[in-house]
């Protein structure tokens, strides 16, 4: 069990040691319920449904995520944070699969102390 993510940098770093555990449920909780994600440049999904079914074939790909994050901008209970970030894993052929990026994330702090993600995209605003 993680201790409860209490900062906007806690909560992306969660997100990467989530993603290489395979916890798609404690991923999941880790959105707003009216969440934004962009799983892919161009692709916007919106919803906890919708962002778990798009958070799938990340998981599949056995994923290791490493990051960095760069900057961090409060605004009382909103936070944009832009994330360094480097992912390896397996494509569903098998061959080793590169990403890497700097995010562009919102989020909001919840009413006991931690942060969920209200907007997630990985690209950055990239089309």
């Amino acid at each position: 069990m993680h201790a409860p993510a209490t900062t906007p940098e806690e909560t992306i770093e969660r997100f990467s040691s989530l993603l290489a555990e395979g916890d798609l449920d404690a991923l999941v909780a880790l959105y707003e319920p009216e969440a934004a994600f962009v799983p892919q440049p161009g692709t916007v999904v919106t919803g906890l449904p919708a962002i778990r079914e798009s958070l799938r074939p990340f998981l599949a790909m056995l994923p290791r995520m490493s990051g960095r994050v760069e900057r961090v901008l409060l605004a009382g209970d909103t936070a944009l944070v832009a994330n360094r970030w480097e992912l390896t894993g397996n494509g569903p052929d098998g061959e080793p699969v590169e990403l890497a990026g700097v995010s562009a994330d919102v989020l909001r702090r919840r009413a006991d102390g931690t942060w969920g993600i209200a907007v997630d995209d990985p690209w950055g605003g990239a089309a």
